[in-house]
């Protein structure tokens, strides 16, 4: 017997018939004997429903009470999955994130888990209950209503199961893994058996959707283990875990990541004097746009070109930010490019294997991409380039660095 911590999105709980077939799912883990805590998030397209609704009242609505309403979207399906587990004979009880006690701080719309009590999960648990509880939200110290922010039932889910001690935390989504790369991109891309925390963490934070940044974070933290698999198609999906594997088949790059919303901009000709950098993206940061890469060249006249780059909403407001600072700077112009994409390779392999890097750029220069900024870490090489060269530079890097052979990933 052991304590599993399901978790199931939106697609997944996304009609009655979905629910009735996650119930049927359950019924089988039970039937095996196991303990099981369902984590549910809203059916699909609701939250957006919601939010609709409240800015056809107000643009701006007041944060208190948007998550008062965003959070009745998980009520709807922990209620129906309970129903549908009756009919089956398997009791059954819910709970929102505040009737379990998940505390939060009062950050209305992006709240942090703060603690969990377990003793109503656990007295249900010995009684023989499946406890279903609605992902995505809790309540501060006062019990008003707080949200996780988008994902965040990935992270309730990832939270109880280490509060609890489960043995695993199952993330059913409409895949059925962790993939090399976006198999809609590149044909020959493989489900991955196992990648690291670091790995997996590299990969969400670079554009791979599969699981929301928080909750690898948090299950990397308490080293809970932590798998992807599919509600729709059976199969042993992908373990996220602290071991790296060490064989020798282990390819070097476990997968590829991009994301087609960047943007760029160039601030040229500012004096290179200590500080300028801290002159530049502190109006930025004071604007709560998030800067990723940093460029700086230096010319033969001691000017300085300094390019970073932001999402692509923020491309907008910052342009005018540093349209608005150029005189004080003393810089010549402002240009901006919004039709750029990143493509990053992430590997523990990476560590103890050189070349990696030029390996990459060469296979980029084959395709005639040309790289305008780079970044690099420990296990990961990110580049920005043009976005219309995007999918060709995908392919061109599965490619190269094997990742389709079928010695190195599971198939899918």
């Amino acid at each position: 017997m052991a304590l599993y911590v399901h978790k199931y999105g939106g697609t997944s709980v996304g009609t009655v018939e979905r629910i009735e077939a996650v119930a049927d799912k359950l019924k089988k883990f039970k039937d095996d004997g196991h303990d099981l805590v369902v984590v549910l998030s809203a059916m699909s397209g609701e939250t957006n429903r919601l939010i609709g609704l409240a800015q056809q009242i107000n643009k701006q609505p007041d944060p208190r009470e948007m998550d008062v309403l965003v959070s009745t979207g998980e009520q709807v399906t922990i209620a129906l999955l309970c129903m549908a587990l009756a009919r089956r004979g398997l009791p059954a009880r819910s709970y929102t994130g505040a009737q379990v006690r998940i505390t939060t701080d009062s950050m209305h719309g992006k709240a942090r888990i703060q603690e969990i009590d377990t003793e109503r999960m656990r007295a249900d648990l010995d009684a023989g209950r499946i406890v279903v509880v609605a992902g995505f939200q809790g309540a501060d110290a006062t019990g008003n209503i707080t949200t996780l922010g988008r994902g965040g039932s990935d992270t309730t889910g990832v939270a109880l199961a280490a509060a609890l001690k489960a043995d695993e935390c199952q993330i059913y989504t409409d895949v059925d893994g962790v993939y090399t790369t976006d198999p809609r991109v590149v044909d020959s891309a493989r489900r991955l058996e196992t990648i690291t925390f670091e790995e997996m963490l590299e990969m969400a934070s670079l554009g791979s959707k599969v699981l929301q940044i928080r909750s690898v974070e948090f299950a990397g933290k308490y080293k809970v283990p932590l798998r992807v698999l599919s509600s729709f198609t059976d199969g042993p999906g992908t373990l996220i875990t602290t071991e790296e594997d060490n064989t020798v088949e282990k390819p070097v790059i476990s997968g590829i990541a991009f994301n087609r919303d960047e943007a760029k901009l160039t601030i040229q000709g500012v004096p290179d004097v200590p500080g300028v950098a801290s002159r530049i993206l502190g109006p930025i940061s004071a604007a709560n746009i998030e800067v990723d890469m940093i460029l700086q060249n230096i010319s033969e006249d001691q000017k300085t070109d300094f390019t970073f780059s932001v999402h692509r909403n923020d491309f907008a407001k910052a342009e005018g930010i540093l349209q608005q600072i150029m005189a004080e700077l003393g810089a010549r112009s402002v240009v901006g490019d919004n039709k750029i994409a990143k493509v990053s390779i992430v590997g523990v392999g990476m560590r103890s294997h050189a070349g990696v890097a030029s390996k990459m750029f060469d296979a980029l220069a084959k395709e005639g991409i040309n790289i305008q900024m780079i970044s690099t870490s420990e296990i990961k090489v990110s580049i920005v380039m043009a976005e219309k060269y995007l999918e060709l530079a995908v392919r061109a890097l599965h490619s190269a660095f094997d990742l389709d052979a079928s010695d190195t990933v599971s198939e899918a």
